[in-house]
C-alpha cells in the first residue's frame, strides 16, 4: 500500500466528510477510496472512521492520525515547493468565501489586478452572509468579520469593519434626527439577523471607550446586506452598515449620517485558512494580495471618512487585455456580519 497516497485519501475524506466527494475531488473511483481507507485501517490496526448510512465521523484514533497526517503532508509540500523553480507562478483552482458586501464592493472590482498578477489561478468565489465550514465545503480560505472562535484556523487580520449610523432623509423628516443615544427610544431601526441562528444582531455604541448595547425598536429585519441597505434607503428606519457599503449614498445625499459623536464598535476583518493549507502557493498568493488590497483603503482601517477617501481606495479596475477567469458561486457557504 502506498502510505503517502493513503494519507492523502484519508485527509480528503475527512475534509469532505464524504467518500463520494473525496473521490470526485481526487479523480478516483469511490470504490478505490473505500478500499484505501479499509487497507489503511488494517495496516494501522485501528478504526479511523465511524461510518453510518448518512454520515461519517472521526474516531479518537482517527482524529489523532488526521492531525499527524496534515502536518506530514504540509511538511512534504513545503519541501517540494522549496525545490521548485522560483519563477514558476502559483496555479490551479482556488476556492474562497467572502461576505457578500465585501465581495461586491472590494474584491470583484479589483479582480483584474489579481488576474494580471496571477493569471494561472482560477478563482471560485462564494459570496453570502452565512458562515462557511472550510473543511466541509472544501474552501481554501475565507474572509470573515468579527472575533474568530475557531482555533483550528490560521488567521491574518487585514482590516477593520467600521460602521456608522445613518438613515434616509425621508425617515429623518418624519421622525426627526436623533441627537443623543437616549433619543433612539423614539426611533425605529432596520435589524439584521443571523442566517445561521436567527438571532438579531444587537446595536452597540462606544461610550467613553466602552461598548454599550442599545435597544432600538424595529419594524423589519433582514439577513442580507444588500436588503439591509435597501431598507434604509426606503426609509424603514435607521441602519448601521459598514461605511464602505454606503459611501456612494452618503455622497449623493440618499443617506445621512447621524449620531456622529457615538460610533458602533469596530470589528476586525481577517482572512482565515486551514493549518494544512497554509503553505499552498496559491493560498499564500491570495492572502498576500488581499492583505495588500485592504491596506490601500483607509475605510477598512477605520481611519477616514467617505469625503476624504484617497484616490487609491477607488478600487477601480482598469481595462486590460485579460479576461478575469473567476466563477462566482451564489450558494450558501458562510457567515460573517455583512
Amino acid at each position: 500500500m502506498d502510505k503517502f497516497q493513503a494519507m492523502q485519501v484519508f485527509t480528503r475524506v475527512v475534509e469532505a466528510n464524504s467518500f463520494t466527494l473525496a473521490a470526485d475531488n481526487l479523480g478516483l473511483p469511490r470504490a478505490t477510496v473505500s478500499t484505501t481507507i479499509r487497507n489503511l485501517e488494517r495496516a494501522l490496526q485501528v478504526r479511523l472512521l465511524n461510518r453510518t448510512t448518512r454520515k461519517i465521523s472521526l474516531t479518537p484514533d482517527g482524529a489523532s492520525y488526521y492531525e499527524r497526517c496534515i502536518r506530514l503532508l504540509a511538511d512534504l509540500e513545503e519541501a517540494e515547493t522549496s525545490f521548485r523553480d522560483v519563477a514558476r507562478r502559483p496555479r490551479g483552482r482556488l476556492r474562497i468565501d467572502t461576505p457578500a458586501s465585501i465581495g461586491r464592493s472590494i474584491l470583484i472590482p479589483s479582480l483584474c489586478e489579481f488576474h494580471e498578477r496571477y493569471p494561472d489561478i482560477e478563482l471560485v468565489i462564494g459570496m453570502s452572509d452565512r458562515p462557511v465550514d472550510l473543511v466541509q465545503e472544501a474552501v481554501d480560505c475565507a474572509i470573515r468579520v468579527g472575533e474568530l472562535q475557531d482555533s483550528s484556523m490560521v488567521a491574518r487580520r487585514i482590516g477593520t469593519f467600521e460602521s456608522l449610523t445613518c438613515a434616509a432623509p425621508s425617515y429623518l423628516e418624519a421622525y426627526g434626527e436623533p441627537r443623543t443615544l437616549r433619543d433612539l427610544e423614539r426611533h425605529h431601526a432596520v435589524h439584521y439577523f443571523s442566517a445561521r441562528t436567527g438571532r438579531t444582531i444587537d446595536w452597540d455604541f462606544v461610550v467613553d471607550g466602552v461598548a454599550t448595547e442599545v435597544k432600538v425598536k424595529g419594524i423589519v429585519s433582514v439577513n442580507d446586506s444588500d436588503a439591509y441597505v435597501a431598507c434604509g434607503l426606503q426609509g424603514f428606519g435607521l441602519i448601521q452598515p459598514a461605511r464602505y457599503m454606503v459611501r456612494p449614498h452618503l455622497e449623493s445625499g440618499l443617506l445621512r449620517e447621524v449620531l456622529t459623536d457615538w460610533k458602533p464598535s469596530p470589528m476586525p476583518i481577517s482572512v482565515v485558512y486551514l493549518h494544512n493549507r497554509h503553505l499552498s502557493p496559491k493560498v499564500r498568493a491570495f492572502v498576500d494580495w488581499v492583505g495588500e488590497l485592504f491596506s490601500r483603503c483607509p475605510l477598512l482601517g477605520g481611519e477616514c471618512h467617505a469625503d476624504d477617501m484617497p484616490q487609491e481606495c477607488e478600487f477601480a479596475c482598469q481595462p486590460s487585455g485579460h479576461t478575469v477567469r473567476s466563477v462566482i458561486e451564489q450558494h450558501n457557504l458562510a457567515e460573517s456580519v455583512f
